[in-house]
């Protein structure tokens, strides 16, 4: 696709050409997204062209309030929009993907160093289309590999890369084991991209493990340094929200009522403060309230103030799982009660075999999505995920204070959920699956310490639920090729560790699966269909299940 010279950003977007050149997969990189006219103008072109590829990526440099690149679900799945909040060399070099076409306006002044990450990203024949550039840009430009038409800043990237055969195609076929958050969410991003997806599990019902909860609760989290946890935070909050919205409608059970979450202490609150004041925040983002006001709005006294996420809330995990399974129609197939599953590679695919010798189904594609239950498999082995141990208390509506809030600290309070607070949960190293009351009197006491009520729910019988989180050593998710440590010799790379061919993973999710599940399972579907990646490839990185043993080998070099 190109535009005429004389187009500009904004409002005075016009005269967009369509020429898709047959791709299938379009991608175009805009370095200013302006008021998303240009967008717009492009997407209209798109719905209104019967050659158009079967799925267009737009991606654009944006003055959004929050740093960092955010995915923004579109009405038609095979539309993609990525806004990027960095400047324009940063934003390239951090970028996964392959660019189609190029609209460079407004970077007159972004230097030349983007220029090399651009030729990267460049697809051979991609058309760079830009105004104002400088002379100096032009020619960093050119050595990059774009080719200038005479007398108009409009070039062809030559690409001067080998290139590499291109792969056969491997049919649009997984199986996901697991239908939990995390394979709910990867059987509907899956299908969503025409894949046919068999989903195995082993209860009769889906979310009946960690998923299983009466609520959890939806927040970002904030640090003084924005360090990897709190940027994929913020990303998966952001995605999450818009993708809840357009995936449930009425049919999840939740309310975005806003969380309110308490300094800890003295020192914890000045450590707030710090980051309050490191960034603007938007208000409906995250506001950090002082101690009157954060007293005024719980109703007790809050002497260290507290964060108020207005977005965030409460969301029953089995409705999300129901609606995101609903979404997939008749490209998914259910395979409930399935009880024990092994996988075998047969040829280049794989089979799933229950404990009768019955082959469930075949694929060439396996994600593991089973949380600490991919403990068991042989070809999670070598993963360091543990099971741990989370008992939720449920209280009877009016057993505890009717906030129109969550309240968190240590441990979190919901609104009544269908007559039950729920208060947790505990983070136990053990396997004990029943109820117990010292669990319980540990909520309690937390809740009650954040309210000014030691004796709450003093009297309460024993009641709630027990579930075990899958958690990494360093709390981030896993998402992607699942590495093979036995044929592994000497790695320097992440690219560098071999894996098993044809299986992935989505687990880790610990106590956020309702924030990284959405996220995690558009980033895997993302890699599986060959798309741009919705997250930085510092992220991407860092949720590589590869990464563990990267660092093991790494580690024994050195000693």
């Amino acid at each position: 696709m190109a535009r005429s010279a004389s187009a500009k950003s904004g409002a005075d977007a016009v005269n967009w050409q369509p020429a898709w050149g047959g791709r299938t997969h379009f991608v175009i990189f805009d370095a200013a997204y302006g008021d998303g006219a240009a967008f717009q103008q492009t997407l209209h072109a798109w719905r209104n062209d019967p050659r158009r590829p079967a799925r267009l990526h737009y991606i654009a440099l944006a003055n959004e309030a929050l740093p960092g690149f955010r995915r923004i679900p579109q009405v038609e799945d095979a539309v993609t929009l990525d806004l990027l909040t960095a400047p324009l060399d940063s934003a390239l070099e951090q970028l996964s993907a392959r660019l189609d076409a190029i609209w460079l306006r407004g970077a007159a002044d972004a230097g030349t160093r983007f220029a090399h990450a651009l030729g990267k990203l460049a697809e051979p024949g991609a058309l760079l289309d830009a105004d104002g550039l400088p002379h100096a840009q032009m020619a960093t430009l050119a050595r990059a590999g774009f080719a200038w038409e005479p007398g108009v800043q409009r070039a062809v990237f030559a690409s001067r890369r080998p290139q590499a055969a291109p792969a056969p195609p491997r049919a649009r076929h997984a199986i996901v084991i697991g239908a939990g958050l995390a394979g709910a969410a990867a059987c509907e991003r899956l299908c969503a991209r025409g894949w046919k997806v068999t989903l195995i599990e082993r209860h009769a019902q889906p979310a009946r493990e960690a998923s299983g909860n009466l609520a959890g609760i939806t927040m970002p989290l904030l640090s003084k340094d924005d360090n990897l946890m709190t940027r994929l935070s913020r990303a998966a909050f952001l995605y999450a929200q818009a993708y809840w919205d357009r995936i449930g409608g009425n049919d999840i059970d939740s309310a975005r009522c806003g969380v309110l979450q308490l300094a800890r202490d003295p020192a914890h609150a000045d450590v707030q403060r710090a980051i309050a004041a490191s960034r603007a925040w938007p208000a409906d983002f995250a506001e950090w309230l002082e101690a009157p006001a954060a007293g005024e709005l719980l109703g007790a006294p809050a002497p260290d103030g507290a964060w108020l996420f207005r977005q965030g809330g409460w969301v029953r995990p089995a409705s999300a799982c129901g609606a995101m399974l609903t979404a997939c129609g008749d490209a998914l197939v259910r395979r409930f009660g399935a009880g024990k599953v092994t996988l075998e590679q047969r040829g280049a695919g794989w089979c799933a075999i229950d404990v009768a010798g019955e082959v469930l189904a075949q694929a060439p594609v396996v994600v593991l999505a089973n949380g600490t239950g991919a403990a068991d498999m042989p070809l999670a082995a070598g993963l360091p995920l543990s099971p741990v141990r989370g008992q939720v208390t449920h209280l009877a509506q009016g057993a505890a204070p009717a906030l129109p809030f969550v309240l968190c600290r240590e441990a979190y309070l919901t609104p009544a959920v269908g007559g039950w607070h729920s208060l947790g949960a505990s983070y136990d190293d053990d396997a004990d699956p029943a109820l117990r009351q010292d669990s319980q009197d540990e909520n309690l006491a937390k809740i009650g310490a954040m309210l000014g009520d030691l004796a709450l729910g003093r009297a309460a019988p024993l009641q709630g639920r027990v579930g075990f989180r899958c958690v990494a050593p360093d709390r981030m998710p896993l998402a992607g090729a699942l590495p093979d440590p036995d044929a592994a010799s000497r790695i320097e790379r992440l690219r560098d560790v071999p894996r098993h061919a044809g299986v992935y993973g989505l687990l880790g999710y610990a106590s956020r699966g309702l924030t990284w599940a959405p996220l995690a399972a558009e980033l895997l579907a993302a890699q599986l269909n060959g798309e741009p990646l919705p997250l930085e490839a510092d992220l991407v990185a860092a949720l590589d299940p590869a990464r563990f043993l990267l660092r093991e080998r790494r580690r024994g070099e050195v000693g």
